[in-house]
C-alpha cells in the first residue's frame, strides 16, 4: 500500500507540475489554455506540491487570489492524506 501512495504521489506531482507549466506556455503562445478547473483537481487530487512548485517557478496564477489560497490550502490537505495512508 505505502509503495502504491509513494508512486501516485510522485506521479501525481509530476503531471501537476507540467500541465501548469504547459498552461503558461500556452499563455505566452496566446493559445488554448487549461481550465482553471483541471489545474485544481490534480492538486485536489494530489498535486498540490506540483501545481504550486510550478506557479512560482514559471510566475504563472501567483496574482490570483484562489491559487494563492488555494493551491496551500489543498497541500495542506494532501498532507493530511497523505500522512494519513502512510502512517
Amino acid at each position: 500500500m505505502v509503495q502504491v501512495v509513494l508512486l501516485w504521489f510522485a506521479l501525481i506531482n509530476i503531471i501537476g507540475y507540467v500541465v501548469m507549466s504547459e498552461d503558461k506556455n500556452r499563455a505566452r503562445k496566446r493559445r488554448d489554455r487549461v481550465p482553471e478547473k483541471t489545474l485544481f483537481l490534480l492538486a485536489f487530487m494530489g498535486g498540490a506540491l506540483g501545481v504550486l512548485i510550478a506557479m512560482y517557478r514559471k510566475r504563472h496564477k501567483t496574482r490570483h487570489t484562489s491559487f494563492r489560497i488555494g493551491i496551500p490550502f489543498l497541500l495542506l490537505l494532501n498532507i493530511l492524506l497523505y500522512g494519513y495512508f502512510l502512517g
